[in-house]
């Protein structure tokens, strides 16, 4: 049965969440119909455009995403504490980039002055935008109606594009975090669509990868990794780029390969960190979403995930026991 949304998202138990948007139709959202011949490939741009630009919007970092063929994965972290240091004049810039808002809003925006009774409109208003600038629902419908429209156009045609709703995961602790971030990264070499992440078009880590090989700053609209600096550390992925880059590539050769594989943990501190064996680590990042439903953590972590959002009961907690239990 459906859960309502507010029963998935839970600022309480963390700000970091995996969102997945599947086709309804058997035309593709990308790719190319092989019945028809036509390609759809330049979609991809589309939806990556996109979501960057929200992340530029919202008060939402990206830490993942992947583009395939009939769906998106992202993995967003969201900054509520940054959305509430924000005045009306911030809050509009940003919403106005998105929405047209009220006319009380653009009188504000153009600098007419309002009367008391407006005022008192006005401050609503401002808080309501202001919370959907922080609002996971509100970035998948801005990113969702968004491509629709645009699909919809090209394929001259109307109705519905997307599954009525959007999934969610909730990822508890940094183990799911790194785990769901390295599954959303490697999907297209999974679906046999890239050999190596390098290769692996409209993705977050072909991005870092590019950034990194070109000796430039990380993208600005991903989240960063900060290292394992937890003094004074700023706000970002507590591992280092090199780290994740290079456990994701070995991860990735493991896959390419058809085997069970193996990493060797002597090129793989992540894993160390994060109390994971090789074994834990292929099967989280290959059946990720097979074996957790509204939430990834740890047992502790679930439980409590579970108690907040009045979950009767989650799927997955055996797997987080045998998972991503500390080694």
């Amino acid at each position: 049965m459906p859960q309502s949304r507010k029963s998935q998202i839970s600022l309480i138990d963390t700000p970091y969440y995996h969102c997945v948007s599947r086709c309804v139709r058997q035309s593709y959202l990308c790719g190319s119909n092989q019945l028809t011949g036509q390609s759809y490939e330049h979609r991809r741009g589309w939806v990556e455009e996109r979501v960057l630009f929200l992340a530029t919007v919202f008060s939402v970092d990206i830490c993942a995403y992947a583009v395939m063929n009939n769906h998106t994965h992202v993995v967003l972290c969201v900054d509520k504490s940054m959305a509430d240091k924000w005045d009306a004049d911030e809050v509009l810039r940003r919403y106005h980039k998105l929405h047209r808002g009220t006319l009380l809003t653009q009188k504000f925006v153009n600098g007419d002055t309002l009367s008391q009774a407006e005022l008192l409109t006005f401050d609503e208003t401002v808080e309501t935008y202001r919370k959907r600038l922080y609002d996971i629902s509100w970035f998948m419908r801005d990113l969702n109606e968004y491509i629709a429209r645009q699909a919809n156009k090209e394929d001259g045609c109307t109705g519905r594009f997307w599954e009525g709703r959007f999934k969610s995961q909730a990822l508890l602790d940094e183990s799911a975090v790194l785990a769901c971030m390295a599954y959303v990264d490697l999907n297209p070499i999974r679906a046999k669509m890239a050999k190596t992440p390098e290769t692996s078009k409209h993705t977050s880590i072909k991005k870092r990868i590019q950034a990194a090989k070109n000796q430039q700053s990380p993208p600005s609209v991903l989240m960063p990794f900060v290292g394992n600096h937890p003094e004074n550390r700023p706000t970002g992925i507590a591992y280092s780029l090199e780290d994740y880059i290079e456990l994701v590539d070995t991860t990735g050769r493991c896959i390419r390969d058809d085997k069970a594989g193996h990493i060797d943990n002597t090129h793989s501190p992540i894993l160390q960190r994060l109390g994971l064996d090789s074994a834990q680590w292929l099967a989280l990042t290959t059946e990720f979403e097979k074996h957790f439903c509204y939430a990834a953590g740890a047992e502790q972590m679930m439980n409590a995930f579970k108690r907040h959002t009045h979950h009767q009961r989650i799927r997955g907690m055996s797997k987080a026991k045998a998972l991503l239990k500390r080694a």
